[in-house]
């Protein structure tokens, strides 16, 4: 009897399938891109960001002044993305209750009393946390369970979130009073940090006389939640080269003070990036390079997304703040070996 070898036939028809779902997911993308782009004018690398961060699973941290549109990109990726969403102003006086729900007491026609759970706003695919920083640190963290084990705990049972599940959040850099500073382990949960700039001349001209008239575009769906769980899982499945896998060893290594032969690290950074930050690497890089429509992920992908990673999971000391050095300054400086 003779046995026939059809390993490498069938490991040629997963790549082939593979690169197939990649074509198919990238056409989709694009026309996902090319639907925001008539919503949002002028911030292509937010919406970008955005659309890599939930490719890969995660959830953001958009920053930047009123006016921006910040609340505007939320409504419209869970439209386009065919997600339900939610939104919670937060506020000081918000309490945990509020997001995630709570239990009544009620009384049936015979006399009988039970507790019934009512879902709060957090039961949905993607909740925009609005000013996030407002919230005492109590509902903070509730809402850290919610993003980290897709769950919450009420009255010890255990009630699981719609899949997918994801959290964009907003901050204003401008007012501190009345805030309260992110817990270090709940900024870790973000995977990344987008700062959401002022649109160009031209972008900001084109809006006004998009959002000004009688008729203003509204977004429609694209994808759906199921399609957007199948492309999560393929973008877990493109390979990553051997020398782009060490550049994001590398390049988060180096930002840690114990680890780093950077003197300026040595120097200025109180603690650096854990390895959350090389899981959000590795993901983020995959879901960059197909929007970009490659089919592998390379070290400019390391370097575009290496700011919007690592900038909320390092701190400097009180000698960087002396000598007038930023965050940014650091990051940059981590990333000249990989250029």
């Amino acid at each position: 009897m003779t046995i026939t070898d059809t390993s490498g036939g069938a490991e040629q028809g997963d790549h082939d399938a593979l690169l197939n779902e990649i074509d198919l997911l990238g056409k989709q993308l694009t026309a996902v891109q090319e639907r925001i782009g008539r919503i949002i004018f002028g911030q292509q690398n937010v919406i970008d960001e955005s659309l890599i961060v939930l490719l890969a699973g995660g959830h953001a941290l958009l920053i930047g002044v009123p006016g921006l549109a910040k609340t505007r990109l939320v409504e419209t990726l869970g439209t386009v993305l065919g997600l339900s969403e939610k939104r919670v102003q937060f506020t000081p006086d918000l309490m945990p209750a509020d997001i995630i729900g709570s239990e009544v007491l009620e009384e049936s026609e015979s006399g009988k009393r039970s507790f019934r759970f009512i879902k709060g706003p957090v039961f949905c695919q993607l909740l925009m946390a609005d000013e996030i920083n407002r919230a005492s640190p109590r509902t903070q963290s509730a809402l850290l369970q919610a993003m980290q084990e897709k769950h919450v705990s009420v009255a010890g049972q255990r009630h699981v979130l719609p899949a997918p599940f994801h959290v964009l959040a907003t901050q204003n850099p401008l007012e501190q009073e009345g805030t309260y500073p992110l817990p270090e382990a709940q900024l870790d949960r973000f995977l990344m940090q987008i700062d959401v700039g002022y649109p160009n001349l031209e972008a900001e001209r084109q809006m006004l006389l998009a959002t000004t008239g009688t008729d203003q575009e509204a977004p429609t769906e694209v994808m759906s939640a199921d399609e957007l769980i199948a492309a999560q899982r393929v973008i877990r499945r493109i390979p990553v080269g051997e020398s782009v896998l060490e550049a994001i060893l590398s390049l988060v290594r180096t930002g840690r003070p114990e680890t780093t032969d950077i003197d300026d690290v040595k120097r200025h950074v109180a603690w650096g990036p854990g390895p959350r930050a090389s899981q959000a690497l590795m993901l983020g890089i995959r879901a960059r390079a197909l929007l970009e429509g490659r089919l592998a992920p390379s070290i400019d992908d390391v370097l575009a997304l290496a700011a919007p990673t690592l900038r909320h999971r390092m701190a400097l000391n009180f000698g960087a703040r002396a000598d007038g050095v930023t965050i940014t300054d650091i990051v940059n400086r981590l990333c000249e070996p990989l250029r």
